[in-house]
């Protein structure tokens, strides 16, 4: 795993919207120039026997390529997929990034009314970053995005190539999110088992009282002497609101409301917030323009319902990975256009980011489409006590602070979810998953507040704190295996035990069966494609009677097929997906997309309209 997102570099005016308070997506505008650094870099892995080379040598003094053999490597992508040698897919440790750029002129000049950022949209797992030698940054964790002002190094030297390098470090502890162990592979003997295998500027609207009040906060670094405008665009570029000052309301008259895909004739409504912060720098004025999306909705969730925009709403969604042949993990426009082509097609609703959060860009589609998203942190793994440690439970606070400040604004997000298939059921996980779901709420008091389950309904320690229960089940799968018959049975016993011990609405968020596509047998056999469509049909049977009471979603496992580690269990990764590790579609594909779209058509006011059309 390596550099998965997108990196750049920002230009923008010395009095800006701030950085240090929260973290702006970078987009471009009258007063903001963008460089992509995507695209080719150097790259070597530190072999050595404790991965210290490259900090004994300091290989970031000098040119990487001066250190020794470097090779190309493409960002974004992940490092373990794209090369021959078996040692670098299964390496852990210590790897080298550099990449020499240009910067333009203009942002080398007038140093005192620029600023010049550098911006890591996700490097999993430890980064340490130098700009010409200079360390600017470090940062823990990964899928989430960190930056560096680096003004002072780049315009301290017109005209000379600013070199980036990037220590990454993949390494996974228990004390990590998510958390992982070492296992040096030395037995002789043969005798043991086998091992098994994120603010600057918030706009909301207000979820408690009536739509078309958008409250806004903007933080600005640098002199407090400036003043602040704000206009609140539609789509097509009518000013609907204006506001002034760093904080306040605006009041949208009618306004058009932000809804799920299939849930409106024109889901995914957004207005264009500009924001126009102007100052004396140096005794002239300064202007910094950043426009942000928003989309005007409400979220409640009752006992029995999850309410948007006061209508009952159902998940029939996916859940996810970001991964594919070749590139592994890494943002690709063409993969991300066909995930979202397929979730039309497939009448798809909604998706859990399962099991860390998404690339940005998926979540701009997401909020444009009006797909409805669970935001999941990368709390996945956490079975063993000392997961659920005073050091663990502090990085999974920054963890969740991190997410909420990148995300707080987007009208897809209508949930958090801190954590997936933990051990709630140790004592620990009491106070751990209290306090986790407290601090969450503290800083996102709009959303509701939930984790993933697998644990016995009346052992789970986490679920008195959540306001949605979901729940991961494999009947037939891993329990019971290959016996279809005990799938309604068991599935509407899970149902009756997690509602009547809680009374909160309940997700399935994970179900399903592994199929090896082109493989087929009738009666339907395990890894068959007929046992995965069988499979979906009998949970279906019991979601139909559970949703008229308090089941409120049902989210497949899984959208694609995925790579994970060698396992005599896995046959080249995970297959249980609808589709496969190329998008084709098995014919649990099908199945689902009949049962989406007549799910949509009975909730929808749009029945008469809503159609579908053919692979």
């Amino acid at each position: 795993m390596a550099l998965c997102c997108a990196l750049c570099l920002l230009l923008l005016c010395c009095q800006a919207l701030a950085l240090g308070g929260g973290m702006l997506y970078p987009r471009e505008s009258a007063s903001r120039e963008l460089k992509e650094l995507n695209g080719i870099w150097s790259f070597r892995a530190d072999f050595s026997p404790q991965r210290d080379k490259g900090f004994v040598q300091q290989w970031y003094q000098k040119p990487l390529r001066q250190s020794g053999p470097v090779i190309d490597m493409p960002v974004p992508a992940s490092f373990n997929e794209l090369t021959q040698d078996p040692n670098l897919r299964q390496y852990t440790g210590w790897v080298w990034y550099e990449k020499e750029v240009l910067l333009p002129r203009s942002w080398l000049l007038n140093a005192l009314n620029t600023r010049v950022v550098l911006r890591v949209g996700s490097a999993h797992y430890y980064s340490i970053v130098w700009v010409n030698g200079v360390q600017v940054t470090e940062h823990e964790g990964g899928h989430l995005p960190f930056e560096a002002d680096i003004s002072r190094i780049v315009q301290g030297s017109p005209g000379a190539l600013c070199r980036i390098t990037i220590a990454l470090n993949n390494t996974l502890t228990p004390q990590t999110l998510p958390p992982g162990s070492i296992q040096f592979m030395r037995d002789e003997s043969n005798e043991d088992d086998y091992p098994n295998d994120c603010n600057c500027f918030k706009a909301m609207s207000d979820g408690h009282n009536l739509p078309g009040l958008v409250r806004y906060q903007v933080l600005v670094t640098g002199d407090t002497r400036y003043s602040l405008s704000l206009n609140l665009r539609e789509k097509e570029g009518k000013v609907v609101a204006t506001g002034a000052g760093p904080s306040g309301e605006l009041k949208v008259v009618e306004p058009k409301l932000w809804w799920p895909y299939l849930m409106h004739e024109n889901p995914g409504y957004l207005y264009y917030l500009e924001v126009k912060l102007s100052a004396q720098v140096g005794g002239e004025l300064s202007e910094d323009v950043y426009t942000l999306p928003v989309g005007i909705r409400t979220v409640h969730v009752t006992s029995r319902q999850f309410l948007i925009n006061g209508k009952p709403f159902y998940f029939h969604g996916v859940n996810k990975h970001e991964d594919a042949d070749i590139r592994g993990k890494g943002l690709d426009w063409s993969l991300i256009v066909k995930d979202f082509n397929l979730l039309q097609w497939l009448g798809a609703n909604s998706f859990r980011t399962s099991h860390y959060p998404y690339a940005e860009e998926i979540m701009d589609l997401c909020d444009a489409y009006g797909i409805v998203v669970i935001d999941e942190c990368p709390g996945v793994g956490m079975k063993d006590p000392e997961n659920f440690g005073n050091k663990s439970l502090a990085h999974h606070l920054v963890v969740m602070e991190e997410l909420i400040r990148r995300d707080k604004n987007r009208p897809s997000v209508v949930m958090w979810s801190v954590a997936n298939e933990p051990a709630s059921e140790l004592s620990p996980a009491a106070y751990y998953f209290k306090t986790v779901i407290a601090h969450t709420k503290a800083i996102d008091p709009t959303r509701p507040v939930t984790f993933v389950s697998n644990a016995n309904y009346a052992h789970d320690h986490g679920a008195p704190y959540v306001d949605v229960i979901c729940v991961n089940s494999y009947f037939s799968w891993y329990h019971d295996a290959g016996h279809l018959e005990v799938i309604q049975l068991q599935l509407n016993t899970q149902f009756e035990n997690w509602y009547e011990a809680y009374q909160k609405p309940i997700i399935q968020s994970e179900y399903g069966a592994d199929a090896i596509a082109g493989l087929h047998n009738d009666p339907p056999l395990m890894f068959s494609e007929e046992y995965q469509k069988a499979v979906l049909r009998e949970y279906h049977s019991v979601f139909d009677k559970k949703r008229k009471e308090y089941v409120i979603g049902e989210l497949i496992w899984n959208f694609a097929d995925f790579m994970t580690d060698q396992a005599t269990s896995r046959v080249l990764g995970n297959k249980k997906g609808i589709f496969t590790r190329q998008r084709q579609p098995k014919a649990a594909a099908f199945v689902l997309r009949d049962r989406y779209w007549k799910l949509a058509n009975e909730s929808s006011c749009l029945r008469p309209t809503l159609t579908y059309y053919n692979l």
